[in-house]
C-alpha cells in the first residue's frame, strides 16, 4: 500500500488503493474511502465496484468521485465539498499519485482558506499546488469579495486557528497556556462568554469565613493566557467534518485541533423547588459564589435545630465538597459550644463516604467527633423553603424507593451535574453526555483532532482542579504532536486531588488516581489529618492556580509518556490507547 499523508486531521490522501488495502485501512481508523480515479484509467487498476464491495465488507464506506487529472473543475470542487460535508470521517481519498486527490480537496477549500495555507498544507504531505494557485487566489478573493458586499447567501471566509479551545475556565486557560509555553506562535484562540473568572474551591471556605468572596475572583482578561485570541462568545455546535465550531452568533471558528472544556453544568432545576428558594429560607449551596457567603451566614445565626448537607449522584465537581461545608460548619459550631445542640445529618445518593476506602476511616473519626448522621442513598428531590421542608428519594438494598420528608433549619444543597447541553447534543459525546475520550491520552475516541479535558471530559476521574493541572501539559504535548503528524505519547494516569477539609486548621490530602490508587505528593501518610495541608490550601492555592497553574508554570505535573517511537508517523485518525491497555 502506498504511504498516506494527512491534509487535516479528518482527511488524509494517499495513491492507488488495492482491494486488499482495505482491511489495514479499517484497522487504522478510517471510516470511509473516497475514489477519485475514474475506471479504466490504468491497466493494473481495480474497478470501482470491486473496491466497493471489499470496503463494504470492512464496514467502510465508499465513496466513487472520479476526476480527470489537470481537468478538474468547479462543479469537481463542489461535489468533492458536498460530499465531505455528509461523510463520517475520519477519510482516506485517493487517485493515482495522491496528487489529483489534493488538488481537489484544495480546490473545494479554496473559498475559506486563504492559498498560502492551502500551498504550505499540500506541501507538508509532499504535494505541489503551484499549479493551481491562481485558481486557489481567484475563488479567496471572490469570497472575500462576496462577504464584504454584504451578501445575505454568502458565508464569509473562516478565521482558522491552529488549536480552539472551548472554555475559558481553569482547563481552557491551563491548557492554552501549557500550549503557548511549548510553542510560543501557535495560533490559539479560546471561546469564552464569560467576563469573570473563578477559583471555585475556595468557595468552600468562602462558606466557612476563611476566604473573602473577592479573593476567588478575578477578571476574565487577566486569566486569559498572552498570546492567545480570546473569543467572547459561547460555542452553539460544531461541525467536526469541516472542523468548525459555531458560535452564538452563528458565526464560525476554524481549527487543526479542538480541546473540549467548557466545564459542566449545575442543573438547580433537576431539584424541584429549589430555584425559588435558594439563598433564602436556610437553602444555601457553596457551589454557587453568589450564595457561599450565605452559608457562613447560616452557620453563624445556627444555635440550635436541624442542619442537612447534600450530595448528588455522581459524577459531580469536586466530589468531597458537599461534605467539607459539614465538617467546617460542625467546627465552627463544636467551637462556638452549641454543637450538641444541632443536629447534623449528611445525606448522600451514594452508598459509601468517600469512594477512595483508605480515607474513609479518618473521615469516620470526624464524622463521630461531630455527632453527624450519615444517611446513604438519600437524594434531595424537593425543596419548599417557606416550610422549611425536604424530600429525599430512599433507595433500599434491594434496590427499593421510598420518599422521606424531613424539617430543616439549615439546608447545604449540592446540585445535580451534567455536561453542557452543548457538549451532550454534540457528536463528540458518549452515552452520558461526557466527551468521549480515550482515558490517558484524553483524545476522542472517534475524532482523531479533538482532545478534552476538565469537567466536560469523559475520562473516570475526580473532576477537580487538580486533575486539571495535571491534564493540561497532557493534552497540550499530545495536540501539538498530533499537529506535527506524529502519534500522542503523553499520559494522564487519573490524577485528582480533594483537600477534605475536616476542621479549620486540619486537611485530608486525598491524591488518587484511576481506580482510586493513592498518587500522593509529599512524602507523608496521606490519611492523617495536617495543618501543613491546611496551609497549602488556605494559604497557597489561589497564588498557585492564578499564578502558576493558568501561567503555564507545571509544578509537579510533567506527564509520563507512552513507549513508543516519537518520529512515528501519525497514520491512525484516532488514537487506539486505553487504560487498561497502555505501553
Amino acid at each position: 500500500m502506498n504511504s498516506i499523508k494527512r491534509l487535516t486531521p479528518c482527511l488524509s490522501i494517499t495513491g492507488q488503493v488495492d482491494p486488499d488495502d482495505l482491511k489495514s485501512l479499517a484497522e487504522q481508523g478510517f471510516r470511509c474511502i473516497i475514489n477519485n480515479r475514474p475506471d479504466g484509467e490504468g491497466e493494473d487498476q481495480p474497478a470501482s465496484e470491486t473496491l466497493a464491495q471489499a470496503a463494504r465488507d470492512q464496514g467502510l464506506d465508499y465513496h466513487h468521485l472520479p476526476v480527470v487529472s489537470g481537468r478538474i473543475s468547479g462543479e469537481d470542487a463542489a461535489a468533492f465539498r458536498s460530499l465531505m460535508d455528509t461523510v463520517s470521517g475520519p477519510v482516506l481519498a485517493f487517485c493515482r499519485t495522491g496528487t489529483r486527490s489534493t488538488h481537489l480537496w484544495a480546490l473545494s477549500e479554496a473559498h475559506r482558506l486563504n492559498p498560502d495555507s492551502l500551498l504550505a498544507t499540500a506541501h507538508s504531505a509532499g504535494i505541489d499546488l503551484v499549479g493551481i494557485r491562481p485558481r486557489l487566489e481567484q475563488a479567496w478573493q471572490q469570497a472575500t469579495a462576496t462577504a464584504q458586499s454584504g451578501t445575505v447567501e454568502a458565508r464569509p471566509p473562516v478565521p482558522r486557528h491552529d488549536v480552539v479551545i472551548v472554555g475559558g475556565g481553569a482547563a481552557g486557560c491551563a491548557v492554552a497556556a501549557s500550549l503557548l509555553k511549548r510553542r510560543s506562535q501557535l495560533r490559539v484562540a479560546i471561546i469564552e462568554p464569560a467576563d469573570d473568572h473563578f477559583y471555585q474551591p475556595g468557595w468552600t471556605l468562602v462558606g466557612a469565613g476563611v476566604f473573602t468572596q473577592q479573593r476567588t475572583r478575578r477578571a476574565m482578561a487577566h486569566c486569559i493566557p498572552a498570546g492567545a485570541e480570546w473569543i467572547r462568545q459561547a460555542a452553539a455546535t460544531f461541525e467536526p467534518e469541516q472542523q468548525q465550531v459555531v458560535l452564538d452568533d452563528g458565526s464560525r471558528v476554524g481549527y487543526q485541533c479542538l480541546i473540549l472544556c467548557p466545564g459542566l453544568e449545575l442543573n438547580w432545576g433537576g431539584i424541584e423547588g429549589l430555584e425559588e428558594t435558594l439563598g433564602q429560607n436556610g437553602v444555601t449551596s457553596n457551589y454557587r459564589y453568589d450564595l457561599a457567603p450565605y452559608t457562613w451566614k447560616l452557620v453563624q445565626q445556627l444555635k440550635s435545630g436541624k442542619a442537612f448537607f447534600t450530595q448528588p449522584p455522581m459524577p459531580i465537581k469536586c466530589a468531597g465538597a458537599p461534605q467539607k461545608a459539614m465538617y467546617l460548619s460542625c467546627d465552627h459550631w463544636l467551637r462556638h459550644g452549641v454543637l450538641d445542640q444541632i443536629e447534623v445529618n449528611f445525606c448522600t445518593a451514594g452508598a459509601v463516604l468517600f469512594g477512595v476506602s483508605e480515607f474513609v476511616p479518618p473521615l469516620m473519626k470526624y464524622v463521630e467527633r461531630y455527632h453527624a448522621r450519615l444517611q446513604f442513598s438519600h437524594n434531595l428531590i424537593k425543596v419548599d423553603g417557606p416550610a422549611r421542608q425536604a424530600w429525599f428519594q430512599v433507595t433500599d438494598g434491594d434496590g427499593n424507593t421510598s420518599t422521606e420528608q424531613c424539617s430543616f433549619d439549615m439546608l447545604h444543597v449540592v446540585p445535580p451535574q451534567r455536561a453542557p447541553a452543548v457538549i451532550r447534543n454534540s457528536p463528540f459525546a458518549n452515552s452520558d453526555g461526557w466527551v468521549d475520550v480515550t482515558h490517558d491520552t484524553l483524545r476522542h475516541k472517534q475524532f482523531g483532532d479533538v482532545f478534552s479535558l476538565g469537567d466536560a471530559c469523559g475520562a473516570p476521574n475526580a473532576k477537580t482542579a487538580a486533575a486539571v493541572r495535571k491534564q493540561a501539559p497532557v493534552v497540550a504535548e499530545n495536540v501539538l504532536s498530533v499537529l506535527d503528524g506524529h502519534q500522542p505519547r503523553a499520559v494522564y494516569e487519573g490524577y485528582g486531588s480533594c483537600p477534605l477539609t475536616v476542621e479549620r486548621g486540619k486537611v485530608v490530602l486525598a491524591e488518587f488516581g484511576y481506580g482510586g490508587k493513592l498518587q500522593p505528593s509529599f512524602p507523608l501518610d496521606p490519611t492523617v489529618p495536617r495543618w501543613l495541608a491546611w496551609s497549602l490550601k488556605a494559604h497557597w492555592m489561589p497564588t498557585i492556580y492564578f499564578d502558576l497553574m493558568l501561567k503555564g508554570r507545571e509544578w509537579l505535573a510533567h506527564p509520563k509518556h507512552l513507549d513508543i517511537d516519537p518520529d512515528a508517523p501519525d497514520a491512525q485518525p484516532a488514537c487506539d490507547y486505553d487504560s487498561d491497555n497502555r505501553s
